[in-house]
């Protein structure tokens, strides 16, 4: 059922500022410096006034040169590019991104690890390794290796698909699968490609025999995916797009009646099942909304309506060319994404001159499909001083924290951070990249949520971080 402009703006006027916030998360401003003088203090240890502290303390300098933490928390190196192997003997591949995580027999840990390797093998030093019976395209040098951390810890890595494209995001589904998205849209004959790319993947990390002979998920789409989550009650799918001139999309995939999820059942959709839809946003005032940096304050609430897509499988027109001036809402950097608390949190990572709106250095938004809308609830003011360590910008791949709010990892301009964002908007540090200044990926905790894992995407490197974690104050 489509929530209309005039249904929203009477609900909005009702309800005096916009329908009324929901999430675990909060709204979150923050100015070119992440933390104001007085959030800087609480943040290291002195509390809203109630015993409650926010964040872990300053960062401490890594004498080993690779992770920053604060003081009484400790990293691990789980993965290495070029240093670790695989059960097979080939080294583990490079650029790590996008990581979900699976409860494992015996206390074992799974992750299925993301690697962002874009054009033919042949320019990358460690691609991912072509496994027989689990490529999709020979020529491409991209896919995903599954990494077992055991209770003693060992660590056993191998391959879940091989064969794609620029392994960017994806999203971990409630039947315990990982979906991969190829983050190009090359066809075959381009770049070397034998294949069509631009899809997403289903891969399994508790039974290697199911992902054998992988084929895409051509139902969701062809273009450049950046992230997937799959609403659990109603079986919706929602896809980012990471791309520009003109910018991307959020999307929609509703599926066709009587379709049931479950593992491999996604395999067996017809290409054009379901219905792909773009969105079309309004304001209170019923005021069709262009772009998503439009919204420049806390709070914003956006109607949502969904628009479908004509051609899904992008056959002449890119999926995101083939809507006019008008008729759907656009944002730059379609990023990370994550269900919880009813809904999907949404990533924009910045707007610039490509954006008709305000510029910004991250936005997270909140789509809640019950009531059909967007709340803005994360706002980074754009960030003049990126050298600087304590500024943050360019949120990238989100987890919500089992401690309370968001972890954001960050992928913007010089020092890159490990952040938390309390539920009442507060920001504080988790780790600094030591090493070089290459974007954080895949942050996400185990199931038992005693470890944060992340990458650090170039070389390729994944880190297990635990410590004294900690409920974070609301407020």
């Amino acid at each position: 059922m489509s929530l209309n402009r005039r249904e929203f703006a009477k609900q909005s006027a009702a309800t005096g500022a916009g329908l009324a916030l929901t999430g675990a998360v909060g709204a979150l401003a923050t100015a070119p410096q992440a933390l104001a003088a007085d959030d800087h203090e609480e943040a290291y240890g002195h509390g809203d006034g109630h015993g409650h502290r926010l964040g872990y303390g300053p960062l401490l300098a890594d004498p080993n040169g690779i992770l920053a933490l604060p003081e009484g928390f400790t990293y691990r190196v789980i993965t290495h590019s070029g240093v670790t192997r695989l059960e097979s003997g080939e080294f583990t591949p490079e650029k790590h991104d996008g990581t979900g995580t699976f409860a494992g027999p015996r206390g074992t840990t799974y992750l299925v690890n993301n690697h962002e390797l874009k054009g033919p093998r042949s320019r990358w030093t460690h691609p991912v390794p072509l496994t027989e019976g689990l490529v999709y395209d020979p020529a491409a040098s991209g896919g995903c290796t599954v990494v077992e951390v055991h209770r003693d810890g060992t660590v056993v890595e191998f391959v879940g698909i091989a064969g794609t494209s620029t392994n960017c995001a994806g999203g971990r589904t409630s039947w315990g699968t990982w979906l991969t998205c190829e983050e190009n849209s090359d066809r075959a004959g381009v770049n070397g490609m034998t294949k069509d790319h631009g899809y997403v993947f289903e891969v399994d990390p508790h039974d290697r025999g199911a992902n054998c002979d992988p084929e895409p998920i051509k139902a969701f789409g062809r273009y450049d995916h950046e992230a997937v989550v799959i609403d659990p009650r109603r079986g919706h799918a929602y896809l980012t797009e990471d791309a520009s001139g003109p910018n991307g999309l959020l999307y929609r995939w509703v599926p066709p009646q009587g379709f049931e999820h479950g593992r491999g059942r996604l395999a067996t959709l017809a290409d054009d099942a379901g219905r792909l839809q773009a969105p079309r946003c309004y304001d209170s005032a019923g005021r069709f909304v262009d772009d998503l940096s439009r919204a420049a304050r806390i709070g914003t609430v956006y109607g949502v309506d969904w628009v479908d897509v004509p051609d899904r499988d992008a056959r002449t027109t890119p999926v995101r060319k083939q809507f006019g001036a008008g008729e759907i809402t656009r944002a730059r950097k379609l990023e990370g994404m994550w269900w919880a608390d009813g809904g999907a949190y949404v990533v924009s990572s910045y707007a610039r001159e490509e954006s008709p709106g305000t510029p910004h250095d991250g936005q997270v938004w909140f789509y809640d499909p019950k009531r059909r809308t967007l709340t803005l609830k994360v706002l980074l003011g754009v960030n003049t001083a990126p050298d600087q360590d304590g500024a943050y910008d360019g949120p990238d791949n989100i987890t919500v924290s089992p401690y309370g709010g968001l972890v954001i990892a960050e992928d913007g301009e010089g020092v890159q951070h490990l952040f938390g964002a309390t539920e009442s908007g507060r920001t504080y540090p988790i780790a600094r990249n030591d090493l070089n200044d290459s974007e954080f990926a895949g942050v996400v905790f185990s199931p038992d949520g005693d470890t944060l894992f992340a990458c650090i995407q170039n070389p390729g490197i994944m880190v297990a971080i635990t410590g004294p974690w900690r409920r974070q104050p609301r407020r």
